[in-house]
């Protein structure tokens, strides 16, 4: 599993749309060749079709799609807004992190959500990765929660 490794990770990223911010945090994964460009879109087809149902937390988005349209390698990416987005979940907009998530089947998709819980389950880990100015900065967190 990649998860938030230094490829996969981007800094005071400009975005106007949450569309926009979806495709980089996805761009990130098929650089890497973890994903297929369709695993991208289909991110951005399932929120215009569903809503901003992963925006989990306050200013935290978490994008995904089935694994079967185009997931190669379980893998995470971050993309840190450089000014935040309306993504239209009131309690929890705006945004400013965008983590894109691929999963190959259900344990990889478990194991992530796990690694991710603990990392974004506090809110001062959150205010932290929102302001990092670099890589060295967020790789502190990540090594908090064995990845």
């Amino acid at each position: 599993m990649k998860f938030l490794e230094p490829n996969l990770v981007a800094l005071n990223v400009k975005a106007d749309t949450p569309e926009e911010a979806i495709r980089k945090a996805g761009q990130l994964l098929a650089d890497q060749n973890h994903v297929d460009h369709s695993y991208i879109e289909a991110m951005v087809e399932s929120y215009k079709n569903n809503g901003p149902y992963f925006v989990l937390a306050p200013q935290v988005a978490l994008p995904h799609a089935r694994p079967e349209d185009g997931v190669k390698e379980a893998s995470v990416s971050l993309v840190q807004l450089a000014e935040p987005i309306e993504f239209g979940n009131k309690p929890n907009d705006p945004v400013k992190l965008v983590l894109a998530l691929g999963a190959s089947n259900n344990d990889e998709h478990l194991e992530i959500l796990k690694k991710l819980m603990v990392l974004l389950g506090n809110k001062e880990t959150i205010e932290k990765m929102i302001h990092a100015k670099t890589y060295e900065e967020i790789e502190n967190f990540i090594r908090g929660v064995g990845a």
